[in-house]
């Protein structure tokens, strides 16, 4: 079979010719293996790839809406048995009908829940490779949108997540390839033999609104209703675009054995309306694979991208999927756990100013950010058996508590210490300066140590240190106070024995001048009596005078 025109390259889609689909990546014996001859076939594709990928169970139709989108009605394998067909992924390059430039790689998948397979470990391989491949994911499911497929969608969202994390592929030098890899296709929803009425609350609704309302979250936290909104959170996070379609019964159940020969005059005209929609939504809407920054994924980087995911496959780097419930707890859990830690530690940091005035004032807010972070961890937990999460979350909360406390201590301590040197600083200065080195200087030094220790109480946001780094710090300066009151004794000492020679001296003056006084006194006296006497002999003579004179005239 040609695939190519001998010599050239498919730089234009016309020069593209693959009458029919290859294996790409073959089923043996639950192993799965690259096809070379389809690697081949894709490494000489230089032109942007639309990838358009159907997943669903066996016997559901896929097939027959992939060879519509190939223009054809036969090529992927159509069977009308119990018997699955396809095996593995079958891959269908054709020119893309409406994109100029562009190769339309159709992948059929082989279908979930064969009976005849055993190990339903296959089936989850191969739907997350059709995944992490597409860049248009199809999802056909039966009759209605039901728990059990979200949950398996669900499952596989997060073992794509998982696979491609474990396996980067190294893609033409991108730097970080596990990020680059822009694995999220768009979902489209396909329905077959829908049986129910588009009506919502007696009024009709789209298809599109029956898939979003089977993907609304219920607001209360109930434990029954976080395992049913975990499932349709991720869908919802995970498909940026999605789509739904559904389908009518083709034709009476007797003549689908040959559905593919059919005409469309022989087929329900809404069937086949409803199939040519779809085509043209996928021709019109799918976007060509891309990486980060805006590479477009051409046939070589597609071929990088298979051979990377299967050999991780292979290698074992998926987890266990034997267990699909336990698996799927073990990646949910673990992340609810570091939603939760991640919320704590981001209130923490806007709520706590360290230091916080006591230890009541951290303990509450550590304890309403645990609670909300807890409620996190419940929301977006999924059967955490025993608890054993929410231990390890609790243990963890624990933990990070201590360490607040320790920051707390430290940021407390270094606050006090940066406070003490601010306000007690001068008066130290003034210590060196001898400012109290004189008498009375020890009762001058206390009485501003008590206004300094006034004025560092007055300040606020010290922490639970405030009280035992003022008492350490002041006992540290005991011998400066035990200093400045021995000089403070000597100066006084000497100062008293000044004043008592002064009041002795001053004493022995005014006894000398009492004595000078009194003398002067008695000096004063005597001239007194001396003058009274010379004044008593002068009368006594004036009257003597007198007499005589009598005397004489008798």
């Amino acid at each position: 079979m040609l695939y190519l025109r001998q010599g050239h390259s498919l730089d234009m889609a016309s020069e593209i010719h693959m009458p029919g689909p290859i294996c790409l990546i073959e089923n043996i014996e639950g192993k799965l293996v690259v096809n070379q001859e389809a690697l081949e076939i894709l490494s000489a594709i230089t032109q942007p790839l639309v990838v358009v990928a159907i997943v669903g169970l066996y016997r559901t139709g896929k097939s027959y809406l992939m060879n519509k989108l190939a223009g054809q009605n036969e090529g992927f394998s159509v069977g009308s048995t119990v018997q699955s067909h396809t095996k593995g992924i079958w891959m269908w390059c054709v020119p893309h009908p409406e994109e100029p430039n562009h190769t339309l790689v159709l992948l059929d998948t082989e279908g979930l829940g064969d009976v005849e397979k055993g190990d339903q470990n296959n089936d989850t391989q191969i739907f997350a490779l059709a995944i992490l491949l597409s860049s248009t994911f199809v999802y056909n499911t039966m009759n209605k949108i039901d728990q059990r497929a979200l949950d398996l969608l669900h499952y596989v969202i997060e073992l794509s997540n998982q696979l491609r994390t474990v396996s980067p592929p190294d893609l033409d030098g991108v730097e970080d390839a596990a990020d680059a890899v822009s694995f999220c296709p768009d979902l489209v929803w396909t329905l077959r033999d829908f049986y129910l009425s588009l009506e919502a609350d007696g009024r009709h609704i789209t298809a599109d609104d029956y898939l979003e309302n089977s993907l609304k979250l219920k607001e209360d936290t109930d434990e029954n209703h976080q395992n049913f909104n975990l499932p349709r959170h991720c869908i919802q996070t995970f498909f940026a675009r999605k789509k739904c379609f559904v389908f009518d019964s083709p034709t009476h159940w007797k003549k689908l054995a040959h559905l593919p020969t059919l005409h469309n005059d022989e087929l329900d005209p809404d069937f086949v309306q409803q199939v040519a929609d779809f085509c043209s939504y996928i021709f019109h809407h799918s976007k060509a694979k891309t990486l980060s920054g805006g590479i477009k994924v051409n046939g070589p980087r597609l071929e990088s991208l298979v051979l990377t995911y299967v050999n991780a496959i292979s290698s074992g780097n998926l987890p266990c999927m034997e267990n699909a419930v336990l698996a799927l707890a073990q990646i949910k859990n673990s992340a609810a756990v570091q939603k939760a830690i991640a919320h704590y530690d981001q209130q923490m940091a806007q709520k706590v100013q360290l230091p916080t005035e006591n230890l009541q004032e951290l303990l509450d807010l550590h304890r309403t950010c645990e609670k909300e972070a807890i409620e996190i961890f419940i929301n977006n937990s999924f059967k955490d058996v025993d608890q054993n999460f929410q231990k390890e979350l609790e243990t963890l909360l624990e933990a990070k508590q201590d360490d607040f406390r320790k920051q707390n201590l430290e940021a407390s301590s270094d606050r006090c210490s940066a406070l003490l040197q601010d306000i007690f600083g001068p008066l130290e200065e003034y210590v060196k300066q001898g400012v109290y080195s004189k008498p009375g200087g020890h009762r001058l030094f206390i009485q501003k140590r008590e206004e300094l220790k006034a004025k560092y109480y007055e300040e606020p946001r010290k922490g639970i240190q405030a009280e035992e780094a003022l008492q350490n710090y002041l006992q540290s300066k005991e011998s400066v106070s035990d200093a400045i009151l021995y000089t403070d004794l000597v100066f006084t000492a000497k100062e008293k024995e000044r004043k008592e020679a002064y009041l002795k001296a001053e004493a022995e003056a005014r006894r000398l001048e009492e004595i000078q006084r009194q003398n002067q006194q008695m000096m004063e006296e005597r001239e007194r009596q001396h003058q009274e006497q010379l004044r008593q002999m002068e009368i006594h003579r004036a009257q003597q005078l007198a007499q005589e004179q009598m005397a004489w005239e008798h």
